[in-house]
C-alpha cells in the first residue's frame, strides 16, 4: 500500500493550499477535516487528479503515513488543537512529529511541546505567514521545536516556502519549544504597525491634500517601484485597493468601507507579551488600539457629534508634503520594527532561544505579509554586526533618521492640523525621542514622586556624566530622601 508523506488536517482555505503546494513539490499528502463533506468537496474539486488521499477517520489518516509519521495541523489555535492532539496521541509511535501550523500561542506551544515529549512524541510550532496565496505559492515558515523535530520537517517546509530574490528559502528552525510562534505573532504585531502607519499616511493624503483615492493610489505605486526604500507587498496592495470601484456605486470601494478594522488576536497577545517582559512597543501598541477605537463605531458618531475638531484642509504644498509624508513613513517603520526587535531579543534572553535576528529578518523578505525591500537592509544590518542594543543604532538607520527627521515631525503636525490623528506616528516619533534621550527628565520627575509619596527610593547621576551612580559591586547606589523633614536628610539604602 502506497504510504503518503504528511499528513495535514483542517481543509479551510490555508490548509487546502497548503496541501496543494506540498503536492506540487512532489510530496503525497493525505488530508483529513472534521466535516466530512468538505473532504469529499476538496477531493472532487481542486484537489481532483493530484496524489493527495481523502481520509475521512484519525486512525485512516495515520496508517497511511510513512513512519516517523508527520502530521500537520490547521485547526483554530486554543482548545481545538488540543483535541486534536489528544485525539492522536493514541494513534502515534515513539518520534512521530506533529507540526502546528496556525496562530498558536507561544506559551500555549511551550506547553504542548513538554507534554508531548514526555509520550516521545516530537511537536513543532510553526508560524505560517502569506495568506491564501502564500500558502499556495510559498508562505514565509517560521518553525521552532528540537533541532530533531526540525530535521524531520525541513525539506518539506524548504520546498514549500517562498524564496527570496537571491533564492533562499523563506524558513528556517528559528528555536526551541515556542520560539517559532513566538516570532510569527511579533511578525503579526509588526504587521499591524505597518498597515496602521500606512493607513494614517493615506487619511493625511486625502485631508491635508484633499486627493482623492485615485491621485492616492499613484502616490502608493511610484512608493512601491523597485527602486524605492519604502517598497512592499503592503505599500503595493494599498495603491491596487485604491484604484477598486464600489460595484454597487461610482464610488471607491475604499470610500464605501465600514471604518472598522477585525483583528484575531495576535496583535494583542504582541502587547500583553511587551508587558510581560518590559520592553516597549508604543508604535504596534497604537496600532492595537486605533483598531481597537475602529469597532467603537457607535462611541465615535456619538462623541463626533459634541466635539467638533476644526482642521486647515489644503494649507500645505502637495509636492513637498508628499515628500515628508514618505521619508516619516520610512523613518516611522523603522521605529515600530526597532520596537518589535527588541521584543524578540528580550524573549530570545528570557526563554534560552538564541534567536538570529538577521535570519528571521531574511525569512520575512518573501512569502510573508510584511514582506519589503527594506526587511534586505535590516538582514545586511544584523549581518554585519550580529548584535545591536536597538535596530536604530544600526548605521544605515541612524544616517537616514538624523538626516530626515524632521519630515516625519512635519508630517505629524500637519496631519495634526488637518485633523488627522496619528496614534502610531506619535509613538514611533516619540520612542525615537525617547531612546535617544541619555537623561529623560519624566523619568527624574517620576523618580522623586515615587520615593516623595511611597518611599521607593531613586538612583542618582554621576556628576560628571548621564551614568547611573554605582556601588564598588557595580550594582545600582539607591537612595532616599526624608521629604516631611525640613532639613531632608538624604541616606544611601
Amino acid at each position: 500500500m502506497q504510504k503518503y508523506d504528511i499528513g495535514l488536517i483542517g481543509l479551510a482555505v490555508m490548509g487546502q493550499n497548503l496541501a496543494l503546494n506540498m503536492e506540487s513539490k512532489g510530496y503525497r499528502a493525505a488530508v483529513y477535516n472534521r466535516t466530512g463533506k468538505r473532504t469529499e468537496e476538496f477531493i472532487g474539486g481542486k484537489a481532483k487528479g493530484r496524489n493527495i488521499k481523502a481520509a475521512y477517520t484519525f486512525e485512516d489518516l495515520v496508517s497511511s503515513l510513512a513512519r516517523p509519521r508527520k502530521i500537520m495541523l490547521m485547526v483554530k489555535a486554543g482548545d481545538p488543537i488540543d483535541k486534536t492532539i489528544e485525539a492522536l496521541i493514541p494513534l502515534l509511535s515513539k518520534g512521530d512529529l506533529i507540526i502546528d501550523g496556525g496562530n498558536s500561542f507561544y506559551k500555549d506551544t511551550i506547553r504542548r511541546k513538554k507534554y508531548l515529549a514526555e509520550k516521545d512524541i516530537l511537536y513543532i510550532g510553526a508560524g505560517v505567514s502569506g495568506g491564501e496565496e502564500g500558502a499556495l505559492k510559498g508562505p514565509a515558515m517560521m518553525p521552532g521545536g528540537s533541532e530533531e523535530a526540525y530535521s524531520l520537517a525541513a525539506s518539506i517546509f524548504e520546498d514549500i516556502s517562498a524564496r527570496a530574490e537571491d533564492g533562499v528559502p523563506c524558513v528556517s528552525h528559528i528555536g526551541p519549544d515556542g520560539a517559532g510562534h513566538f516570532v510569527k505573532m511579533v511578525h503579526n504585531g509588526i504587521e499591524y504597525g505597518d498597515m496602521q502607519l500606512i493607513g494614517e499616511t493615506v487619511w493625511a493624503l486625502k485631508s491635508a491634500l484633499g486627493y482623492d483615492a485615485e491621485a492616492i493610489a499613484d502616490i502608493m505605486d511610484s512608493w512601491n517601484s523597485n527602486d524605492d526604500i519604502l517598497s512592499s507587498y503592503l505599500i503595493e496592495i494599498t495603491g491596487n485597493g485604491m484604484r477598486e470601484k464600489d460595484k454597487s456605486s461610482d464610488r471607491y470601494l475604499v470610500d464605501a468601507t465600514a471604518d472598522i478594522t477585525g483583528m484575531k488576536g495576535t496583535g494583542t497577545w504582541t502587547v500583553v507579551s511587551a508587558l510581560e517582559l518590559l520592553v516597549p512597543i508604543p508604535a504596534i501598541a497604537a496600532a492595537v488600539f486605533s483598531r481597537e477605537m475602529s469597532q467603537d463605531k457607535d462611541i465615535r458618531l456619538s462623541v463626533s457629534d459634541k466635539l467638533k475638531i476644526s482642521s486647515s484642509c489644503h494649507s500645505v504644498d502637495p509636492e513637498e508634503f508628499i515628500r515628508a509624508a514618505h521619508d516619516a513613513l520610512y523613518i516611522a517603520k523603522i521605529s515600530s520594527y526597532a520596537q518589535g526587535f527588541a521584543l524578540m531579543e528580550a524573549a530570545s534572553e528570557k526563554y534560552g532561544w538564541e534567536l538570529d535576528m538577521g535570519t528571521i529578518a531574511a525569512g520575512w523578505r518573501a512569502g510573508c505579509i510584511i514582506r519589503a525591500q527594506f526587511l534586505s537592509r535590516i538582514t545586511e544590518e544584523y549581518e554585519s554586526k550580529k548584535k545591536l542594543a536597538n535596530l536604530m543604532e544600526a548605521p544605515y538607520f541612524s544616517d537616514f533618521i538624523n538626516k530626515n527627521l524632521a519630515s516625519l515631525a512635519a508630517f505629524i503636525e500637519a496631519a495634526h492640523r488637518s485633523g488627522v490623528p496619528t496614534l502610531a506616528m506619535d509613538s514611533s516619533y516619540d520612542y525615537i525621542l525617547q531612546m535617544a534621550s541619555p537623561v529623560m527628565v519624566s523619568a527624574q520627575a517620576a523618580a522623586q514622586q515615587r520615593d516623595y509619596f511611597g518611599a521607593h527610593g531613586y538612583f542618582k547621576l554621576r556628576k560628571d556624566s548621564p551614568e547611573v551612580e554605582t556601588k564598588a559591586d557595580g550594582s545600582c547606589q539607591q537612595y532616599h530622601t526624608e521629604w516631611m523633614d525640613k532639613d531632608r536628610p538624604e541616606k544611601k539604602i
